[in-house]
């Protein structure tokens, strides 16, 4: 064979390659590639992050009983003047409040270390922030980030949020003050990171937070990688705890985690209110993947709301979920304009799980903030498939109300796909196909009877 026809074979060969490589790349649920970002996944080298700065080097003393918030935020900005660096919890346990790292900075927790919260919320300033959908003055995080680009947080320590006064006053307002809101009793979140961008959190464990654990806003580019999110159901409840709320981000990858909490384990926000798409403040979630977790207690395995006004290529995947309330709970909010869309849930095993599809109006606080009608919402092309689960109601999906009337849940289902479900359920065993224009559904068993 002449050079030539070889390299002619060769270049057939190549094309050949990359069109198999092109047709075989998973893709979002709207058919786009997912970008090999969300595949590269390795683990923080903390030696490529410039100079490490030990805090007990620098006047921190391993003692649990003070807070040295002032000594801590020192050895931060030590490093931050310097041009960055990675500041290093050793072992043993250090008291703070709200910490603020800067752009060049790294938090890096040794075995054995940990980074515990002040429960005196006057250790966390009033600033600036996100919450519940609302942007406004609120407590500062333990730990705070905003404006960086590649903050890391790694190691085998704990950040520990020592919740337990904050949970209990909670409670007791709520005995006091049944309408009292999630805000109204003065708590911090363990991490929030704001407008920030290829950000990576490993190996960590976050744990006992007094408010929501993670928190992101206008993030891009974000990996929590091998994390372990823990907050109590039991003896006091940690409410209103979630383990990672998504608030108007882009590619965010959940890997390899434990996740279990007094609340969501994934929520995702983005604003609230009946002009909430009109908000520059607000904001969608695109390409999220959650993959490869495992699940304890919580309300929703993946929540879209309360407060979220777009979400669009979410999936969830591959998990083992053991005692969460729901696996896909859809909160259509009537005072906020909602599109949820292009949602994959897939290869599942779970149990005692309370439901399967839980899709009702989310009331709480309704507030048309004087408009005159509720808003429409919409949930679309939402695909559940490869699923094994045992639960106490499998298709618990309420229609709209009163439509016409100036309160109504006006909300519209539609493009559902469930397929190859294996699932054991004690209610709801029968899908309404009629509230669900273009539902379609492929090897569905419940209780060991084929329904579709």
């Amino acid at each position: 064979m002449s050079m030539h026809k070889i390299k002619l074979a060769l270049v057939l060969l190549v094309a050949i390659l990359l069109h198999v490589h092109a047709f075989a790349q998973e893709t979002f649920p709207d058919g786009t590639p997912i970008p090999d970002w969300f595949r590269q996944n390795s683990p923080t080298d903390i030696h490529k992050l410039g100079k490490s700065y030990r805090i007990t080097d620098y006047s921190v003393k391993n003692d649990s009983t003070i807070i040295q918030t002032q000594r801590i935020q020192a050895v931060i900005d030590k490093a931050a003047a310097a041009g960055g660096g990675v500041v290093v919890i050793p072992k043993g346990t250090f008291m703070s409040g709200a910490l603020f790292f800067k752009q060049g900075t790294h938090l890096y927790l040794e075995e054995g270390a940990k980074l515990k919260g002040s429960d005196d919320i006057s250790d966390f300033p009033l600033v600036m922030t996100r919450m519940e959908g609302q942007t406004l003055k609120y407590f500062a995080a333990l730990v705070n980030a905003d404006g960086l680009d590649g903050f890391t947080i790694s190691g085998k320590g704990t950040i520990d949020g020592n919740g337990l006064r904050y949970w209990k006053s909670f409670w007791l307002r709520r005995q006091f003050n049944p309408n009292c809101t999630n805000m109204d009793e003065m708590r911090p979140r363990l991490l929030y990171v704001s407008n920030s961008k290829n950000v990576q959190v490993s190996g960590v464990a976050c744990v006992n937070s007094p408010f929501w654990t993670t928190h992101w806003y206008k993030c891009e580019n974000v990996k929590l990688l091998n994390l372990h999110i823990y907050s109590p159901k039991a003896p006091v409840r940690a409410p209103s705890t979630d383990a990672v709320d998504i608030d108007g981000c882009k590619n965010f990858l959940i890997k390899n985690c434990y996740l279990s909490v007094n609340d969501d384990a994934v929520a995702l926000k983005g604003g609230k209110g009946p002009l909430a798409d009109k908000d520059p403040n607000n904001g969608s979630n695109e390409n999220i993947i959650i993959e490869d977790c495992i699940y304890g207690f919580c309300h929703g395995v993946l929540t879209l709301g309360s407060e979220s006004i777009h979400d669009r290529n979410i999936i969830l995947r591959r998990l083992k979920v053991n005692n969460a309330e729901r696996l896909l709970w859809l909160k259509m909010r009537p005072d906020t304009p909602q599109d949820y869309e292009y949602v994959l849930v897939e290869d599942i095993e779970g149990s005692d799980i309370g439901n399967f599809l839980f899709v009702r109006p989310w009331t709480q606080f309704f507030d048309l903030k004087g408009e005159k009608a509720s808003r429409d919402s919409y949930s679309r092309n939402i695909t559940m498939r490869n699923i094994k689960l045992d639960c106490d109601n499998f298709f618990n999906v309420g229609v709209a109300e009163n439509r016409g009337n100036a309160n109504a849940f006006n909300y519209k289902l539609s493009d559902f796909t469930f397929e190859n479900l294996t699932i054991k359920a004690k209610n709801n065993l029968k899908i309404d196909t009629s509230i669900i224009p273009n539902f379609k559904l492929k090897n569905v068993t419940v209780n060991g009877e084929k329904l579709y």
